[in-house]
């Protein structure tokens, strides 16, 4: 089993950046693809986007292009999404995933196993 916490969230400024961090214990993820997907309230989760096993590839929903980027430490089992230029659509509870690499990456939730719970990601005008 793996289990997956999400950090890093919080409120943050119009423009703004934010790490988000998701370790994983139970298991190593280094054989995961990893996600990150968000929920806004009144929406459906949203895939935000993924990083291969070995991290050499990642892809990613364009309305975050250019400010979002996913990294992964996979001797620390941990993932991150690093977000600039924070704008008011990205508010949401953000979550990571882990999954099967493939190609292309995973984009669609039910491709995915192990959840975490989330964490808050607020943007203030």
């Amino acid at each position: 089993q793996v289990q997956l916490v999400e950090s890093g969230g919080g409120l943050v400024q119009a423009g703004g950046s934010l790490r988000l961090s998701c370790a994983a214990s139970g298991r190593t993820v280094s054989t995961y693809a990893m996600g990150w997907f968000r929920q806004a309230p009144g929406k459906e989760r949203e895939f935000v986007g993924a990083i291969s096993a070995s991290g050499a590839r990642t892809t990613y929903v364009d309305s975050v292009k250019g400010r979002f980027t996913i990294s992964r430490a996979n001797a620390e089992n941990t993932v991150y999404l690093q977000m600039i230029s924070l704008k008011a659509e990205d508010p949401a509870v953000y979550y990571c995933a882990a999954g099967p690499t493939t190609t292309p990456l995973p984009i669609y939730s039910n491709r995915y196993g192990y959840w975490g719970r989330g964490t808050q990601v607020t943007v203030s005008s």
